[in-house]
């Protein structure tokens, strides 16, 4: 299992230490507590700790899982929101776990080893209907979702000093494909695929972003698949050692794509992203915030409130470049599984439809809730309780 990243709330170090409660006695707890955390106590009364699945370090889900965990803790101690300390949920310690990326936090989830992780959506739709790189598994029915986030584009990565200037390049080259257990991994061979290439077409490697990154530069390896919102530090890091291009897709191949990606929509690498790298035709899709319905519904609403306070905006937005694109208005579009009955007691609050975020991508004058075209209808999730004359909720 790979190692725990603990990211406790920066906001509430000081009243961590103020409660006696030390930074390494959080990470020590985070790391050795048996799964899952969610409705773990600890000896200090009221704390709780909560795990959101990430990433890779060379890539964005680990950047951002950072930040949000930061953003949604609240340690015993801490001084009230209104008075400029945290504004996460009282009591919870979140936890940012680096992981090989969307598979294995689906499974995570499946298993009970993650509360939550961050997936892409057409992962998350597989996993829902036990398809793709899920099929043979049971349908993780369970899965329900708290936000879509931000876009992720497809980055294939090559020397700018190669031959290769388009995935039919690629015949015979040492590629990485991703981490097993990655979203990148995925939706790597659904692109050779459309090539008519495969992994037996060329010399795959299965390797982390930063490896990935390594192996360009010392002429190891030929190119590199990666899926996350620019700029990724991996693909950055090796732009500041050696040129690089980023490859596109011609419009030949883009419907073939686009059917077995019905997810992806087009986007565009922007010019800056990278150094030395021109902007880049290329498609994205959404990155979405996942949780079993286990989970308690106070508890998610509890999240979603922290996600979206204002404080959290300004915490997304100094974090990452990406973070400026996680916002309120786009936290319902294109999800690929149900929300979570919490996240929906939220978001019809504030006004927004509990019923479209059971809208999926390519559904447009469908039934609300279909999936892609020929997909069996996503089920939506019974509304909450509205809360009492007290507040206080059902």
């Amino acid at each position: 299992m790979p190692a725990v990243t603990q990211s406790p709330s920066l906001i509430g170090r000081r009243a961590l230490l103020r409660s006696g409660i030390g930074l390494s006695g959080v990470g020590l707890a985070a790391a050795c507590l048996p799964f899952p955390l969610a409705a773990q106590t600890t000896g200090t009364p009221g704390l709780r700790f909560f795990q959101i699945g990430t990433g890779t370090t060379g890539g964005t889900y680990f950047l951002i899982g950072g930040l949000l965990a930061n953003a949604i803790s609240n340690p015993p101690g801490s001084l009230p929101c209104e008075r400029g300390g945290s504004c996460g949920v009282p009591g919870l310690i979140v936890v940012a776990q680096s992981t090989s990326g969307a598979v294995e936090n689906v499974e995570g989830i499946r298993e009970g080893r993650l509360e939550s992780g961050l997936v892409q959506a057409d992962i998350a739709y597989a996993a829902f209907r036990g398809e793709g790189a899920f099929e043979g598994r049971k349908p993780l029915t369970e899965l329900r979702s708290i936000a879509n986030l931000y876009t992720e584009t497809i980055h294939l990565v090559v020397r700018a000093d190669s031959g290769i200037r388009s995935v039919a390049d690629l015949k015979g080259k040492r590629l990485v494909l991703g981490e097993k257990g990655s979203g990148t991994l995925v939706t790597a061979r659904i692109l050779l695929a459309a090539y008519g290439l495969s992994e037996k077409s060329v010399k795959p490697l299965y390797l982390s972003p930063g490896a990935a990154s390594d192996r360009i530069a010392s002429g190891e390896a030929d190119g590199f698949f990666i899926v996350g919102g620019f700029p990724l530090p991996a693909v950055a890091d090796l732009a500041g050692r050696v040129a690089i291009r980023l490859l596109s897709f011609d419009e030949t191949h883009l419907s073939r794509i686009a059917r077995r990606l019905p997810f992806y929509t087009g986007a565009v690498i922007e010019d800056g992203a990278y150094a030395g790298v021109p902007p880049t035709p290329t498609l994205g899709v959404g990155a979405q915030w996942l949780v079993h319905n286990r989970i308690s519904e106070d508890l998610v609403y509890g999240i979603t409130r922290a996600l979206w306070n204002e404080r959290t905006r300004e915490l997304l937005v100094t974090g990452h470049p990406r973070g400026s694109t996680i916002r309120l208005e786009t936290a319902l579009k294109g999800l690929a599984v149900p929300l979570h009955p919490g996240a929906e007691r939220f978001y019809r609050e504030v006004g927004m439809a509990g019923d479209s975020a059971a809208v999926v991508p390519g559904t447009a004058g469908r039934d609300a809730g279909a999936g892609p075209a020929g997909a069996s209808p996503v089920p939506r999730t019974k509304p909450a309780a509205p809360p009492d004359r007290s507040g206080t909720p059902r």
